[in-house]
């Protein structure tokens, strides 16, 4: 599956892709949406915020999410790196709260490489790795004409393959998929700009 396609939710497998924004939780969901059977989903412990499973059942069944509380962010790459090399779970999403190196992030792509595993590190801002195979930017955008979605802006920002791009998607919480958002001038009942 290529890294970019429309809509861009089909992530290389066998590689680790990275979001940041304040939209990456929404992307993190939208993504294993998109696939099938177990996601383990790892995060520090001892973070305020937690994830709720039922929250995300507009997005998903929830019973094919297996939590994991790690002790640091140390225990999280450790986690991280023996479920993408065992291969058993097809997406492993990772919560990541520093700046990952150079040598971290190979070793979790070598372990992706090697379980054929998809896995998606959700970073703060400007702490993505070079190691990563693509990376990025989600956002929600304002100016919601629908109640029953947020429209976001998803941008690449940074793909090994090279193509970068933009794309405005809302998510059909009736149909569990992801829809493009035409661009303002080209949605029903926008007036086009004199010319």
């Amino acid at each position: 599956m290529s890294a970019v396609c429309h809509p861009p939710l089909s992530l290389r497998r066998g590689r680790v892709h990275e979001a940041c924004g304040p939209g990456a939780i929404g992307f993190a969901a939208a993504t294993c949406a998109a696939g099938q059977g177990q996601i383990l989903w790892i995060r520090e412990g001892w973070r305020a915020e937690s994830l709720n499973p039922v929250g995300l059942s507009a997005f998903f069944d929830p019973h094919r999410l297996l939590l994991a509380a790690t002790a640091n962010q140390t225990e999280t790459l450790a986690v991280a790196e023996e479920a993408l090399k065992d291969g058993a779970i097809p997406l492993v999403v990772l919560e990541i709260t520093s700046a990952l190196d150079l040598r971290e992030g190979r070793r979790l792509q070598l372990a992706s490489a090697a379980g054929r595993t998809t896995g998606l590190c959700l970073i703060p801002e400007g702490m993505g790795s070079n190691a990563a195979q693509t990376r990025w930017y989600c956002t929600s955008l304002a100016g919601t004409d629908r109640a029953d979605s947020t429209p976001m802006r998803w941008a690449l920002i940074k793909n090994k393959s090279g193509t970068l791009g933009t794309w405005d998607v809302r998510w059909d919480h009736a149909a569990r998929r992801l829809d493009m958002v035409p661009p303002v001038g080209e949605r029903p009942g926008s007036a086009r700009a004199p010319g």
